[in-house]
């Protein structure tokens, strides 16, 4: 299936300055999500429409995305009523490496994640997060974006 999506991710309280980072609004939203680790998501990223099925958990997981247009979009996004959720993204590259931090607008204020993806497992289990991060949630269920849209999804 697709690519392997290596992946970590850490709750942070107080990120540094992000004014010169890059920064895009996400809307995503759930259309199915089952007890076995897969998902079927909607995401609008800026003006760029996807729809992605992601299977497995933790560090490692498979994932395909494909480029929707804006019609289809709209056209599948009401059967993620429940499921939703709305974040603005922060790039900021680290010592050669690039780290998204989301920043969780409406029910979900007040949450801040970093995640930082990889090429490899060994990378990923090498990596010395900064100072700044918080505790790591990597394999922490509740803070899935689809567990998170599902739990306290809004509109």
């Amino acid at each position: 299936m697709g690519q392997k999506e290596i992946e970590r991710k850490w709750l942070i309280d107080n990120p540094p300055d992000l004014s010169s980072a890059a920064r895009i609004q996400i809307r995503q939203g759930y259309i199915a999500v089952s007890d076995q680790g897969v998902e079927v998501r909607l995401r609008r990223k800026g003006e760029e429409f996807f729809q992605t099925v992601k299977r497995g958990e933790g560090l490692q997981r498979d994932e395909i995305e494909i480029e929707l247009s804006e019609k289809q979009f709209r056209k599948l996004w009401p059967t993620t009523r429940g499921r939703r959720l709305d974040k603005i993204r922060h790039t900021l590259k680290r010592d050669g490496q690039t780290i998204e931090v989301d920043i969780y607008r409406q029910k979900l204020s007040g949450l801040k994640v970093a995640e930082v993806e990889f090429k490899t497992r060994k990378q990923a289990q090498s990596f010395s997060p900064p100072k700044w991060f918080g505790k790591e949630v990597t394999g922490d269920k509740a803070y899935k974006n689809a567990n998170l849209a599902e739990r306290r999804g809004k509109k």
